[in-house]
């Protein structure tokens, strides 16, 4: 049965009630020795909270799309299966140019709840050996014989830790938000693309490349992107192409853009944060080397004192003490082309939550318009 399924929703709640009617019927009517009625009663009374707990975690989970399957939840899925040292590019000596097409089948996204038009595949990164789910939804005008000659901007989007990659979808309702927008003008089409970013068993990997344990930013910033150029009709250079996240999934557009000019023009990045370290389980932020090399401000410093500061465009927000000084940070660091909007999250607009990050997709893809095209 699925984690994230209605059949495990239905069943969750089933069992509470089963919970709660069984003491109530059968309470005062426990036969045997005072110890075996003591026992059975405090059993029935475990049951009871454990139902209880299950149908919670069943709700948030579902709300916020933090674990996706049985085995992200307890551990036992592997989605590595290689990772070889690929060097400072993540290319490993190879030319995306020189690689074949790597066309795929998609189907329908297998949970209603992200709407429609969601459709999915299963990947396998050639370059960065990972293997997981992406996600594709496409702009209302793909389908329109008018922009049949049209190749569209592309947009991954990254969700936080933990979190599934059907998060933007299903919790930010971004395709139906988007979508309406999108064919009255007041938003540009976009092709969005949610790659799973959940790779490692209890770890989040920040996006780093890490030789011998995981090459996540190979896999989001090489292997997903080819996919997606190879498959749909989006745009191949970097002002095409952005990032978008929030949480630590904010951490990794904001590093993955800086870090990569030459193939993103732009990020979104929604309460995030620069320091890696901030992420309790993130494998670069207990790596001394990587803490500092995947920090945006280490980032943006190296690449200004070389003298070639990112072409860049950053939109960072997020409520004081929860991203908004991280903002200011790249804002105060940054030297032309690159540029940062930071937007300050009132203290009472709901914490650090996908209620406040769904709020604010209407007006990051509006943004989004004007800094990258096909």
């Amino acid at each position: 049965m699925s984690l994230t399924g209605t059949p495990f929703f239905l069943t969750s709640i089933l069992l509470l009630i089963v919970a709660v009617v069984v003491p109530f019927t059968l309470w005062t009517r426990i036969a045997g020795p005072p110890l075996l009625r003591g026992l059975a009663r405090l059993l029935m009374l475990l049951f009871a909270q454990v139902t209880a707990i299950t149908l919670v975690f069943v709700m948030v989970n579902n709300a916020n799309n933090l674990y996706d399957t049985w085995g992200d939840l307890l551990g036992t899925d592997s989605h590595v299966a290689a990772a070889k040292d690929l060097g400072p590019d993540g290319m490993g000596g190879q030319q995306i140019k020189n690689e074949p097409k790597q066309l795929q089948r998609f189907r329908p996204a297998d949970d209603p709840r992200m709407g429609p038009g969601v459709r999915m595949t299963d990947l396998q990164g050639r370059i960065s050996g990972v293997m997981g789910e992406v996600y594709v939804w496409l702009p209302p005008q793909y389908a329109d014989p008018a922009y049949r000659h049209k190749r569209f901007p592309v947009v991954e989007l990254l969700p936080g830790y933990p979190g599934s990659s059907k998060a933007w979808f299903g919790s930010l309702h971004v395709g139906e938000q988007l979508g309406p927008l999108m064919l009255s003008g007041a938003v540009k089409p976009f092709i969005l693309v949610a790659p799973r970013t959940n790779i490692l068993t209890g770890a989040d990997t920040g996006c780093v490349n890490l030789p011998g344990k995981v090459n996540a930013d190979s896999w989001l910033t090489v292997d997903v992107r080819k996919m997606i150029t190879d498959n749909f009709r989006a745009g191949t250079k970097p002002d095409s192409w952005a990032l978008a996240g929030y949480s630590a999934g904010a951490h990794c557009a904001a590093k993955l853009a800086l870090a990569h000019p030459d193939r993103y023009r732009a990020a979104v990045a929604l309460s995030g944060y620069n320091d890696p370290a901030l992420e309790p389980d993130s494998l670069a932020g207990k790596d001394p080397k990587l803490r500092l090399t995947s920090n945006p401000l280490h980032i943006l410093q190296a690449a200004n004192a070389a003298g070639r500061p990112p072409r860049t465009a950053l939109y960072v927000s997020g409520a004081a003490g929860d991203g908004y000084q991280a903002g200011i940070g790249l804002r105060q660091l940054a030297k032309r082309p690159t540029s940062v909007t930071v937007q300050l999250i009132p203290a009472n607009a709901g914490g650090h939550t996908t209620a406040v990050w769904r709020q604010q997709v209407p007006e990051v893809f509006r943004w989004l318009g004007g800094r990258i095209r096909a």
